[in-house]
């Protein structure tokens, strides 16, 4: 097999293009390129930053994220919210069921040898907990999550609730919820506090088996060619060989900077013909979705800068000037927006401008009416 070499700053400007923050477009949120894999809301509010980094205008705080409908707030990937296109959903939950047990209960992390010991297979778990759901939402309508978890703790057998010191109480697992709720139905309300669940409208019900990942593996090459395929099972929260055992066809085998992966042919040419850089600077929150690759080292090349991007808790957010990270930033709010920058390397004359514009665009997203920029 031919493998193509790749530019790697050519790879990432044909990424930054492809997630929509080269050229902001005058678009709806549902037709953005990101919704092809979803925008994750971690921290709570964190997708309206990441919409409004490629929109025109910044969504207004009030603003209805779903479009009507169009697009839904759901716990998915890795059991994290994130922000799809309803028309995906039931795709989206087939794609993420377990092919087996062992495909199951390895998602479950520290909590398998519990369900391996009570004699429970993978595909019960979730089929239980998400039948719970389903069945809670049908009975109930809107509840919070605490009301959720109770509900659905009292409706699956014991074994299924272990003892949280924290809560001082059985409950079902946190992770087993996140990761049976989509496919019984369930939806975030957008913006609620406290957080806040409801069915999901024409809901087909708990998928009959598993279904394929193709749409989700050329989403995923789409917005970040060169990607391997264990690059998209680790972004789904899948075990690898998920992904590596039924792989979508088409993509060419490319290697970017020595290490190999995928790229559609389209891309491919994209990438040889286009530019190595691209004359922009944005605010990425902690959870952006370029920053969501699995190979962080090509967006931030230095070990020690990655160390201040991806933090074991409280990630910044990422300053990106052209294909460079120019330096995390994090912020305070009070009646302005106050922006604090550490930077990498010091910043230009006119990327400091661009700052002062970028920190005012997210500052009206959150509702402030000013804001201020420091730079370390």
């Amino acid at each position: 097999m031919t493998v193509v070499e790749l530019d790697p700053r050519a790879v990432l400007a044909h990424r930054i293009a492809a997630h929509g923050l080269t050229d902001r477009a005058d678009t709806a949120v549902a037709d953005l390129a990101v919704c092809d894999l979803g925008v994750q809301d971690t921290p709570p509010g964190a997708l309206r930053a990441a919409v409004s980094a490629r929109s025109a205008a910044p969504l207004a705080p009030d603003a209805d994220v779903t479009a009507g409908g169009a697009l839904t707030l759901v716990w998915s990937f890795r059991g994290a919210p994130h922000l799809h296109r309803t028309a995906d959903l039931p795709m989206i939950a087939a794609a993420g069921w377990p092919r087996d047990d062992a495909d199951a209960l390895s998602r479950l992390a520290w909590q398998r040898a519990r369900f391996v010991d009570a004699g429970v297979t993978g595909d019960e778990v979730y089929r239980e907990v998400a039948g719970a759901v389903a069945g809670v939402l049908a009975e109930r309508g809107p509840v919070t999550k605490s009301q959720l978890s109770s509900a659905v703790t009292g409706r699956i057998r014991e074994e299924l609730s272990p003892f949280c010191k924290p809560c001082g109480v059985h409950h079902v697992g946190e992770q087993l919820l996140r990761l049976s709720a989509l496919a019984g139905g369930a939806r975030l309300v957008a913006g609620s506090r406290p957080l806040t669940f409801e069915a999901i409208p024409g809901w087909p019900g708990v998928p009959a088996q598993a279904g394929s990942t193709d749409a989700l593996q050329l989403a995923y090459l789409r917005l970040f060619a060169g990607g391997s395929l264990a690059d998209v099972a680790d972004f789904l929260g899948a075990p690898r060989a998920v992904v590596t055992d039924d792989p979508v066809e088409g993509p060419v085998a490319v290697s970017v900077g020595g290490r190999p992966g995928l790229a559609r042919a389209e891309d491919v040419d994209a990438v040889r013909a286009g530019p190595v850089d691209v004359p922009v600077l944005r605010l990425l929150g902690p959870s952006d979705p370029l920053l969501s690759a699995r190979d962080r080292e090509l967006l931030v090349p230095d070990k020690a800068h990655r160390k201040e991007v991806w933090r074991p808790l409280g990630n910044p957010g990422l300053v990106l000037a052209g294909t460079e990270p120019l330096g995390v930033w994090r912020t305070r709010q009070k009646r302005t927006l106050e922006l604090t920058v550490t930077a990498f390397r010091r910043p230009t004359r006119a990327e400091r401008t661009v700052l002062d514009d970028e920190a005012a665009r997210l500052a009206a997203v959150r509702g402030v009416a000013d804001a201020t920029v420091t730079v370390d």
